[in-house]
């Protein structure tokens, strides 16, 4: 197949720069500790300076990958399929989405919202970043909102962004990683403070789990 016909699949959803799959746990948000498919799609310009899949940035990098592929090895797996990235909204995920459904699997997304939603989903994970906004219509969306906090201040921007969520929208905080041990007493004394709030943790990596 030629470069441009590849290219034009890609544009059209039919064919996705494919990453990495994997049956594995949910470690964060409101699902953790259950079972789900992961589909990691390359591609992401929103350059989050702590993000621990860098290597799925350069989408060049990840083979074109037919829909119907990945979708047939997601299906073998489990009934939730979890979509995320780099970020997957750089891509038209309704083919996909569609592909799924036809098949009676739950559809959930990990997304910063910077690219207009697209898909049909049974849950929106909005993990909003300060270098590349969301688009507005994901905040009516979402299911749940998580901010990674790094520092003090992302307390103020996770402040900002719940005010645009809607009403039903889960709000959590989440440590970043490599900077847990600071943070975590931080998000600790803040959730007790403000309530409406939730702690999320990546307890796969406690797990020891991809």
């Amino acid at each position: 197949m030629k470069n441009e016909e590849v290219l034009e699949k890609v544009n059209k959803g039919v064919y996705l720069p494919l990453m990495e799959e994997f049956y594995t746990i949910q470690g964060e948000g409101f699902h953790k500790g259950t079972a789900a498919y992961f589909i990691r799609v390359g591609g992401c310009d929103v350059g989050c300076h702590w993000c621990d899949v860098k290597e799925s940035w350069n989408a060049e990098t990840h083979p074109p990958t037919a829909i119907e592929k990945i979708v047939d090895n997601a299906a073998k797996y489990s009934d939730t399929i979890v979509i995320t990235g780099g970020e997957p909204l750089m891509w038209d995920m309704n083919p996909i989405t569609k592909a799924l459904k036809v098949k009676g699997l739950k559809t959930h997304i990990e997304t910063s919202g910077a690219y207009a939603l697209t898909g049909s989903w049974d849950w929106i994970c909005l993990s909003p970043k300060k270098n590349k906004l969301p688009e507005g219509r994901i905040y009516d969306e979402a299911h749940e909102l998580k901010v990674i906090v790094y520092n003090k201040h992302d307390l103020i921007f996770a402040e900002e962004q719940a005010a645009k969520t809607n009403a039903d929208c889960i709000l959590y905080l989440q440590p970043e990683w490599s900077v847990r041990d600071k943070v975590v007493p931080l998000i600790v004394d803040y959730v007790m403070k403000n309530p409406k709030w939730k702690v999320s943790l990546q307890t796969h990596k406690y797990l020891n789990i991809p």
